[in-house]
C-alpha cells in the first residue's frame, strides 16, 4: 500500500479493516526445550480477534488488544520445525451483527468525520476509530512481541514489592510473590539489593500456583522525588530463586522509594484536589500523552526517550496517559520512573458508554487486573483514573436534544437507559477501583475525567476539570482567567505544524488550509476556520503559506500561555495543569506541542518557560495591571523584581526595582498600576511591559506584557545579528538586535535540533545566548541555520 499518513491515501485504505488477515511463521525447538517440564507461547499482544493455531491445533481464540495470553503447548509442540499460524478476524465484521441485533443504542461520542460506533464493543485502542485529531486505521495484528518460554521446577510469575512503611532510617517493603511450580521442592528465595544480597529464605513449593511473601529492609533509604523536587534513585531489586544453589528462577525490578497521596479537603470554596509525594505539596505541571503512532510498533525507544525527555526539558513533572489509546509499554513506565514523570493513568475507556454482559465484564476485569499487576512497581505511577469524560458525556446524551431544544430519546424505554447505567456503575464503581484496591494498595482511584468529588458532573469546586470553553466555544483566550477547577487536566489550542512536517504529505499544489488534502490532515470539525478567526484578533494573518504556520504556532503558544500561567497565578485553589496535547499519532493540525516527527513547536518552548519552578506572571483587566510570582520551591528566597516600560528601540521609559520575598511554594500578588497612570501620554501599541526577577544578579524569571493585539503594534523589522560560540563541546548561538523582535526562530533546514530557547522575545540591543542540542556537526548548523521573527511573516 502507499503511505498511510501522505496526501489522502487514508480514505483509500478503509478497505484493510473489513478484511481477515492471517500470519504464519516457523521455528525450530531443540532437544535442550524439549526437554523442560513446562513449555508455553506467551502473546503479550494480538490486534485484537484472533485465531492461533500450533501445529494445526487451535490453542487460543484472543479478545482484548490490551491483555496477554500465555499458553501452554508442552504436550503441542514438536521435536524441530514447528508452524505457528494466527488468523485475525476483521474487527469490524466481528462487531456489527453484536450492534445490529443489540435493539437499542449505545451512545459514543463522534466527531463527525468518523464512526466509532462498533469501538464500545471491542476491548482495543479506541483512537484506532478515529479521533479528532487521528486518523481511521483500524488495524489487525501482532503489536507486541510473541516469547517461547520454558522452564524446569518452577517459574516466577509476578512480584509485586508493596511499600510498607518509609522512614528516614529505613524502608520496610514486602515482596509478594506468585509462582507456578511443576515440581515440589524447597528451595532458597534470595533478595539483591543494588548488587547486595539483604536477605535469605526457605520456601517450601508446592505444585500448582503458588503465593507467598517476605519482607525485608533498606536501611538510610534514598527517596524518589518528581521532576524539579529532587533525585530519581531506582533501587535495583533481585530476586532468586534457588534450589540446592542452582539457580531455578530470577526476577529483576526497579523501584523507587516514595508515598503519594491524593489530598481531597474540605475548604471554603468546595474541596482540595493535589498531591502529596513524600509528604509534600505538589502543582502538577504536564500534558495529556497519546500513543505516538497509529501503527504502534513503529514507536522505537528513540521516541520514547525523545518525547519524555522532552517533557522533563520543559519542566514537567506528571503526564496523563489519555484514556482513548493504550496501556503504555514497560518502557515508557521505566522512562517515567528514570526522569521523574509521575503518571496519570487512565484505563482504556474514553468518550462512550459500554455494554455490560457478563463476557464483556469478565474480560474488562482481566485486562484491569494484568496492567494494573504490570505497572504496580513503578514509582512514577500516582493515579488510576477509570475513564476519560464518560461521566460529563453522559449528562449530554441523557439529556439528548436538537437544535429547537426538543428532547430526542436515545432509547425506546428506560429499561433499556438502566442497562447502560448498570453497565457504567459495574465497571467504573466496581470492577475497576476493587482491582486498584486489591492489586495497587496506596495507588488512587478516580472514577472519570473530568468529575466532582463523589462521582458527580464536574462543578469546578472539587475534583478535577476540563475546560474547552476557548476552542469549542470560540471564547476568548482571556476566558482561560475565568475558568478554572482545582485540577485542570485538559485544556488546549490547535496550531499547524512547520513546513517541513507539512512536506511530508503535501505538494505545493495543497498549501492551503482549506485544500482537501490540508482538511483531511485536520480532524477537528471546526479546526481550520477556528485558527483563521482566532489568528484574525491576534495577528496579522500572512499570504504565505509556510509563514502561516509559524503565525499558527505563535497563536497557539500565546493563547494556551494564558491558560498556565492563570492556573499558576490561582495555587493553592488550582493544583494542577495539564495541557491538551504532548504529541501526535501522524502529521496533523492539532493540540499538540511536539509533532509526529519530534519537532517542539512554539508551544512547547512556551511551556518550558510557564513551567518553571519559579515564574513571573501578568493579569490585567481593562484599567489595571498585575504582577504575580509564582513559586514551586520549599524554601523562601530574596529576590529583586524589576519592572519596565520600553519602546520597540529598547529605550527604559518607566523603570521600578525592589527587593521581596519569594514565598516557599506560593503565588502571590507583588505589584501593580492603572494603565492609565502607566501609559500617560504614551500609546499603548508602541511600548510594552517587562518584568525580570532577579536572584544576586542572576535572572531567574521574567515576561512581558503587551497592552494591543500583536497586529496592532507597530513593530519595525528587526536587524538580528548572530555568531555562534564552541565552549566545552557545546554549541551556542549569540543574538542581538537594533529593534526588539517578537516570535524569534530558528530553522535549520533538514536538521533537526533542540535548543534551549526559541520563539522568544529579543530585546532591543540585549545579547542573548542560545543552546543547539542535537545530534550533528557544528559546520551543519552553522550553513543552514536561518533567523526569522514575527515581522518576516508580513
Amino acid at each position: 500500500i502507499n503511505d498511510p499518513f501522505y496526501g489522502m491515501n487514508e480514505k483509500d485504505l478503509q478497505w484493510i479493516e473489513k478484511e481477515d488477515w492471517e500470519y504464519r511463521t516457523t521455528f525450530n525447538a531443540n532437544g535442550e526445550l524439549i526437554t523442560r517440564d513446562k513449555i508455553e507461547l506467551d502473546f503479550q499482544g494480538l490486534d485484537t480477534y484472533a485465531d492461533v493455531y500450533l501445529n494445526d491445533s487451535i490453542i487460543l481464540e484472543s479478545n482484548n488488544m490490551f491483555r496477554s495470553w500465555q499458553v501452554d503447548i508442552t504436550e503441542i509442540i514438536r521435536r524441530g520445525e514447528n508452524e505457528l499460524r494466527i488468523y485475525f478476524h476483521s474487527p469490524i465484521n466481528k462487531t456489527e451483527p453484536i450492534y445490529d441485533h443489540l435493539g437499542y443504542t449505545i451512545p459514543v461520542s463522534s466527531n463527525d468525520q468518523v464512526d466509532k460506533k462498533l469501538s464500545v464493543f471491542t476491548r482495543k485502542a479506541p483512537y484506532h476509530y478515529g479521533w479528532d485529531w487521528g486518523p481511521r486505521f483500524v488495524t489487525s495484528g501482532i503489536w507486541r512481541p510473541i516469547i517461547l518460554r520454558a522452564w524446569n521446577s518452577a517459574l516466577i510469575k509476578d512480584v509485586y514489592l508493596e511499600q510498607h512503611a518509609i522512614t528516614a532510617e529505613s524502608a520496610s517493603i514486602i515482596a509478594h510473590f506468585e509462582y507456578i511450580v511443576t515440581k515440589p521442592f524447597f528451595g532458597t528465595l534470595e533478595i539483591v539489593v543494588d548488587g547486595k544480597t539483604i536477605k535469605t529464605s526457605t520456601v517450601d513449593l508446592k505444585i500448582g500456583t503458588y503465593k507467598d511473601n517476605l519482607t525485608f529492609s533498606i536501611d538510610n533509604p534514598s527517596l524518589w522525588w518528581p521532576n524539579g523536587m529532587g533525585d530519581q534513585k531506582l533501587y535495583s531489586i533481585e530476586l532468586n530463586l534457588k534450589k540446592e544453589e542452582q539457580l531455578i528462577q530470577s526476577k529483576k525490578i526497579r523501584i523507587g522509594l516514595r508515598t503519594i497521596e491524593l489530598i481531597q479537603e474540605p475548604d471554603k470554596k468546595g474541596s482540595s484536589f493535589y498531591f502529596k509525594v513524600n509528604g509534600k505539596s505538589v502543582f502538577m505541571k504536564g500534558a495529556n500523552y497519546i500513543p505516538q503512532d497509529n501503527f504502534l510498533p513503529r514507536v522505537s525507544p528513540e521516541k520514547y526517550e525523545h518525547i519524555l525527555q522532552s517533557a522533563t526539558d520543559a519542566n514537567m513533572n506528571m503526564i496523563r496517559v489519555w484514556g482513548g489509546g493504550i496501556y503504555e509499554n514497560d518502557i515508557f513506565y521505566d522512562l517515567c520512573d528514570e526522569k521523574g514523570l509521575l503518571v496519570w493513568q487512565d484505563f482504556m475507556f474514553s468518550c462512550a458508554m459500554y455494554p455490560g454482559d457478563e463476557a464483556f465484564l469478565e474480560n474488562v476485569t482481566e485486562e484491569a487486573e494484568e496492567n494494573v499487576k504490570r505497572l504496580r512497581n513503578h514509582p512514577s505511577l500516582a493515579l488510576w483514573c477509570g475513564n476519560n469524560e464518560i461521566l460529563m458525556k453522559w449528562y449530554g446524551w441523557r439529556n439528548n436534544a436538537n437544535e429547537e431544544g426538543k428532547q430526542i430519546p436515545l432509547w425506546k424505554n428506560s429499561q433499556d437507559s438502566m442497562k447502560i447505567v448498570d453497565a457504567y456503575t459495574r465497571i467504573f464503581e466496581n470492577i475497576l477501583p476493587d482491582v486498584v484496591k486489591n492489586h495497587a494498595m496506596g495507588v488512587p482511584y478516580w472514577e472519570s475525567s473530568p468529575s466532582a468529588k463523589g462521582g458527580t458532573y464536574e462543578d469546578w469546586k472539587t475534583g478535577d476539570a476540563h475546560y474547552w470553553g476557548v476552542w469549542w466555544g470560540q471564547e476568548p483566550f482571556e476566558a482561560y482567567r475565568d475558568n478554572i477547577g482545582r485540577f485542570m487536566t485538559e485544556y488546549g489550542f490547535q496550531s499547524f505544524p512547520e513546513i517541513k512536517t507539512v512536506k511530508t504529505f503535501t505538494n505545493e499544489n495543497d498549501w492551503d488550509i482549506y485544500s482537501d488534502v490540508m482538511q483531511s490532515h485536520q480532524r477537528s470539525s471546526i479546526g481550520n476556520r477556528t485558527i483563521a478567526n482566532y489568528m484574525s484578533n491576534h495577528f496579522r494573518v500572512p499570504n504565505n503559506f509556510p509563514n502561516y504556520l509559524y503565525v499558527s504556532q505563535l497563536l497557539q503558544a500565546e493563547g494556551v500561555k494564558v491558560a498556565m500561567e492563570a492556573h499558576r497565578i490561582k495555587k493553592t485553589y488550582n493544583m494542577g495543569s495539564l495541557v491538551w496535547q504532548l504529541d501526535d499519532c501522524w502529521p496533523v493540525a492539532s493540540w499538540s506541542s511536539i509533532d509526529y516527527f519530534g519537532r517542539w513547536k512554539a508551544l512547547h518552548y512556551y511551556i518550558k518557560r510557564a513551567f518553571q519552578d519559579v515564574i513571573v506572571a501578568f493579569e490585567s483587566s481593562e484599567e489595571e495591571i498585575k504582577i504575580y510570582t509564582v513559586s514551586d520551591l520549599y524554601s523562601d528566597q530574596k529576590i529583586t523584581l524589576i519592572t519596565e516600560l520600553l519602546d520597540f528601540n529598547g529605550k527604559i521609559l518607566i523603570s521600578d526595582e525592589k527587593k521581596i520575598k519569594l514565598k516557599a511554594n506560593s503565588s502571590e500578588e507583588i505589584w501593580k498600576s492603572s494603565k492609565k497612570e502607566l501609559l500617560k501620554k504614551l500609546q499603548g501599541d508602541a511600548v510594552y511591559l517587562r518584568a525580570r526577577l532577579l536572584n544576586d544578579k542572576n535572572l531567574i524569571a521574567e515576561n512581558t506584557y503587551f497592552f494591543v493585539p500583536f497586529k496592532n503594534l507597530k513593530l519595525e523589522t528587526p536587524d538580528i545579528k548572530y555568531d555562534f560560540i564552541e565552549k566545552e563541546g557545546k554549541l551556542y548561538v549569540t543574538l542581538k538586535s537594533n529593534k526588539t523582535a517578537l516570535g524569534v526562530y530558528f530553522d535549520a533546514g533538514d536538521i533537526d535540533p533542540v535548543y534551549s530557547d526559541n520563539y522568544f522575545t529579543l530585546h532591543a540591543k540585549e545579547e542573548k545566548i542560545v543552546e543547539v542540542k542535537g545530534k550533528f556537526e557544528p559546520f551543519e548548523i552553522k550553513n543552514k541555520l536561518t533567523i526569522k521573527s514575527l515581522t518576516d511573516s508580513y
